[in-house]
């Protein structure tokens, strides 16, 4: 979820819209929230390899998640959406989450996953309405309002650490390495990808799948590195 050159470039295009509402987040403002998430997350420490989860369902706030991971070396985790506290807990215990990042309409199933993951530092809640006594709970757009919006001076490329669905017992976490270079170094199978798949700069394509899965990621993040348009269904 980096698109490099393409927030300078044609800062104006729309990186994404929300199919239902018609909302559209330019290339400059994603790359504006991106960097603001990412500057808190180094702010309190997190360094490349570290790891994040991502609980919500589709939204607005979703692909800026991601892009924060994208740039700063981490792993970051798209929990599927519809498991239970228990299942959530699971998966950010697992994977030694230091941060979850959930929407409002998971709040409560994600404050008593959170609960179970004494190894979390913090949680970022969208729309937080301050009800929690959990100390580790920020409000998301309080968190970030006051870091820059410029790149951090350390970038490097993160990459989503995906989990399996459990077929034969608990998920399993598919941990992939991350080469040290930068967000946007040239990847060879993102490439190939891009390619196979006729993605082209000036391209819309519609994301009617879950973000938490591994396709639309893949999908997703494709078009946003190639400065095309997504729209996403949620």
């Amino acid at each position: 979820m980096y698109p490099g050159r393409y927030a300078t470039l044609h800062p104006d295009r729309p990186a994404f819209v929300m199919a239902s509402t018609g909302e559209s987040v330019s290339y400059r403002e994603f790359e504006a929230r991106a960097n603001r998430l990412a500057h808190l997350l180094r702010s309190w420490g997190l360094q490349r390899l570290d790891h994040i989860s991502i609980f919500m369902e589709n939204n607005d706030r979703y692909l800026e998640a991601c892009g924060a991971g994208a740039r700063t070396g981490l792993y970051y985790t798209p929990v599927n959406s519809y498991l239970t506290a228990e299942e959530v807990a699971y998966i950010v215990d697992n994977s030694g989450s230091k941060v979850l990042i959930a929407s409002r309409a998971k709040r409560d199933v994600a404050l008593a996953a959170a609960a179970e993951c004494p190894r979390l530092e913090h949680i970022l809640l969208i729309d937080d309405d301050g009800s929690s006594t959990d100390p580790r709970v920020l409000d998301y757009a309080t968190a970030t309002a006051g870091q820059p919006d410029t790149p951090v001076p350390d970038e490097r490329t993160g990459t989503p650490m995906m989990y399996s669905s459990g077929t034969t017992g608990r998920p399993k976490g598919i941990v992939r390495p991350i080469a040290d270079v930068a967000p946007d170094a040239t990847n060879p199978l993102s490439s190939f990808l891009a390619q196979l798949w006729h993605y082209r700069e000036d391209m819309v394509y519609l994301s009617p799948a879950p973000l938490y899965h591994s396709a639309p990621q893949a999908a997703v993040a494709g078009t946003i590195a190639l400065g095309g348009t997504v729209i996403i269904m949620e």
